[in-house]
């Protein structure tokens, strides 16, 4: 995966974001938007992400690898 350097990371619409509201998980990308999955699960068994939010994420993601789902 490509680093996402802050200038790029700032440059990004809202709507590449998993989270855009929180401009949380960029997924400008096929492996930042797998990097994106990986790391909502680990955020929600911590606790730090609802269900709702992970889902929303993981949605984005399989948009954006053209994925049914799992």
């Amino acid at each position: 995966m490509a680093r996402l350097s802050t200038r790029k990371r700032e440059s990004l619409s809202s709507s590449q974001f998993g989270l855009p509201e929180k401009r949380k998980y960029p997924m400008p990308d096929e492996s930042h938007a797998r990097n994106a999955r990986a790391r909502a699960e680990q955020q929600e068994e911590k606790g730090n992400l609802t269900p709702g939010e992970k889902r929303r994420v993981d949605q984005k993601a399989d948009r954006i690898l053209g994925e049914d789902g799992r």
